[in-house]
């Protein structure tokens, strides 16, 4: 936990102490990415406070996340403006919490982001198969659960994190339905909705980016619905 308020991190060190979690504090910015970077692989989980005395919970946000795409990382955060939460999400953030919250209802944000971390794990093989089997298959896209990778006309779509990619298979695999925001904060991020469908507007605005690389877009906005994924218009 990567806050430089100390009643608050003792506050949530009793609450996830109540959950037999060990926690590791850090007070600034530096402290927080230097105890990360000592141990990339030795934390499941970060939580990360936008406002903090050093360095900048943005900039410590980007630099954890050019050393690991996959750790969970929520950002708590005073700035209720759309501006700085969607800010924090495009910089690799799964999630963000504003302040004052609820002690219980962090926890169950970690609690939600560990379970889909650890699917993400079971679904990823030590080696990759270069036939591996693929779950989704069309005329133009093709993506695997087994190997983490997805193809626009066979070229990978590259540097996907695991929320962007569990995005990507859940619109993939219902190719033309579309989604609601409220839908897939439920689906992909497995908590109710709270109003916090800007969580899904950035992460599909950084799939979209990648995507864009490779090829043309195909994942569609349906107005005042939410998204689809839908390759049709690539045979044109």
């Amino acid at each position: 936990m990567i806050e430089d308020n100390q009643s608050v991190a003792e506050m949530m060190g009793m609450f996830f102490q109540k959950e037999n979690w060990e926690v590791v504090n850090a007070y600034d910015g530096e402290e927080g990415l230097a105890q990360f970077k000592a141990d990339p692989e030795g934390f499941d989980i970060i939580t990360l406070d936008l406002n903090l005395p050093k360095m900048d919970g943005m900039q410590v946000a980007k630099e954890i996340r050019q050393l690991s795409q996959s750790v969970p990382l929520i950002m708590l955060t005073a700035r209720d403006t759309e501006s700085d939460q969607v800010l924090g999400l495009e910089l690799g953030a799964d999630d963000y919490v504003t302040k004052p919250f609820s002690p219980m209802t962090l926890v169950a944000r970690i609690k939600a982001l560990h379970r889909r971390a650890e699917v993400s794990e079971t679904q990823s093989p030590a080696t990759e198969s270069a036939d591996a089997d693929y779950d989704v298959e069309t005329k133009h896209f093709k993506l695997s659960t087994k190997t983490r990778e997805a193809f626009l006309d066979d070229v990978p779509i590259e540097g996907l994190t695991p929320k962007e990619f569990d995005l990507l298979h859940t619109l993939a695999g219902n190719p033309k339905q579309v989604f609601s925001r409220e839908q897939l904060l439920q689906l992909i991020w497995d908590y109710e909705y709270y109003g916090d469908e800007r969580t899904v507007d950035a992460h599909i605005k950084k799939l979209r980016q990648k995507i864009e690389k490779v090829g043309p877009q195909i994942i569609q906005t349906v107005w005042g619905v939410g998204y689809k994924f839908d390759d049709s218009g690539l045979d044109v």
